[in-house]
């Protein structure tokens, strides 16, 4: 079952006797290490002896306190949820919406600061929570959206809120992917620098809301005869991560045999790098394309980005995350990070043209770079949260808030 925001559940009581405080803290030093797993694996590459190892127990150790790997996998997800929420409170008290993402993204990149020093528990990545499909980390999560909503301005209406939801938890879910570029002692220089960006945009005040251009994706010349894979492949990732879609989940989806499969892949990972491919290759169009259209730095990025979303909600042929990544085998890992790293590295050159035009506000181009390359792969998971929004209200909902900021008004 698909998490959407009316989605909701109970949870259960375990029935065990009333834990002791030595209980409880092997408990959490089992959930913590969870994380650790679940952050490098995902949730289906987790094992509970990967999780003992790293606390020098037997797997039997740790069935002691959680009968499987998918009740553990809910502990820490709900652990996760219970910190996020509790940042969300601190930031709570702040009169404008402004103030409160500024004020919870200082306590968010302090939050890594003590993990850092050794002062906190590391946040579990939410990338791949639906694979787990528990019903009490549904509800729970949906919770959490909805806390992450109340920092917005309540004179949105629910589906401009819900979008820029949306966006606001993509973005902060994505910063372990970049924040290894940051000292930490400009944590909280990064936490400023981000919030006035989410919340006021790139667009230089002075600039008018350029209609985006339409722009060609498709690739020229015959269809590929693995295309059908490649869609299937990337929708299961985009699920339920890279241990979600197995050969079996993708030979089903297409409604073929795992001989079909393997006439057309000679591997999953060969088939996960040709979808990583595709997806680089969709990108890298766009840009070149809104760049050979001509117009300022607002102008080009606005064309790129809205055509990049667009594709991603028609749900046609989606692009794939770049979430998915954390549940990639590690081998893999690194070099499809450098692609995307390019990626970001160009939005932040046509940044700079934009700044130097006048047409993009004086920003950080690296953080804005990658708040744009989240917002780009985050749209595939926008219908969850905007049921019933047309995929042409796409821009207004989605697009404009990114460029204007989550605090301007919202657009018809």
């Amino acid at each position: 079952m698909a998490m959407t925001l009316d989605d909701g559940a109970e949870g259960g009581s375990s029935g065990r006797r009333a834990p002791t405080r030595r209980y409880e803290a092997r408990r959490s030093a089992i959930v913590s290490s969870a994380v650790e797993e679940m952050n490098r694996k995902g949730v289906r590459g987790m094992t509970l002896g990967d999780v003992a190892a790293r606390l020098d127990l037997v797997p039997t150790g740790v069935i002691y306190y959680f009968r499987n790997k998918e009740e553990l996998a809910a502990a820490a997800f709900l652990k996760g949820i219970q910190s996020y929420e509790a940042l969300i409170d601190s930031a709570s008290g702040e009169a404008s919406a402004e103030g409160r993402l500024s004020a919870f993204l200082a306590g968010w990149f302090d939050y890594a600061r003590r993990v850092q020093a050794g002062e906190a528990d590391r946040l579990p990545v939410f990338n791949d929570v639906r694979a787990l499909n528990a019903p009490v980390v549904n509800e729970a999560y949906i919770g959490m959206f909805r806390r992450f909503r109340s920092l917005l301005d309540p004179a949105l209406s629910r589906p401009h809120a819900n979008a820029r939801a949306h966006m606001l938890l993509s973005e902060v879910f994505w910063i372990p992917a970049w924040l290894h570029q940051a000292e930490v002692a400009d944590y909280a220089r990064s936490a400023d620098r981000m919030a006035r960006i989410l919340a006021r945009g790139v667009a230089s005040r002075d600039a008018a809301w350029p209609q985006p251009r339409p722009l060609p994706l498709a690739a020229a010349g015959e269809p590929v005869a693995s295309e059908p894979f490649l869609r299937a492949a990337t929708g299961l990732i985009n699920e339920e991560g890279y241990h979600g879609a197995s050969v079996e989940k993708i030979s089903a989806r297409l409604n073929v045999s795992k001989g079909a499969f393997y006439h057309h892949n000679q591997t999953k990972d060969e088939l996960v790098l040709a979808c990583f491919e595709r997806t680089f290759e969709i990108m890298w169009r766009a840009i070149h394309a809104a760049e050979q259209a001509g117009g300022s730095g607002l102008e080009v990025l606005v064309s790129a980005v809205a055509a990049l979303i667009e594709h991603q909600v028609s749900g046609e042929a989606p692009l794939l995350r770049t979430s998915a990544l954390t549940a990639v085998p590690e081998a893999l890992r690194a070099g499809l990070m450098q692609r995307f790293d390019r990626l970001s590295y160009r939005f932040a050159s046509i940044l700079c043209d934009g700044i130097a035009d006048g047409s993009v506000a004086p920003v950080d181009v690296n953080i804005a770079a990658q708040i744009i390359t989240a917002a780009i792969n985050a749209a595939a998971e926008l219908h969850y949260w905007t049921p019933g929004v047309a995929p042409q209200a796409v821009v207004a909902h989605y697009v404009r808030p990114l460029f204007e900021g989550l605090c301007s008004p919202a657009a018809s």
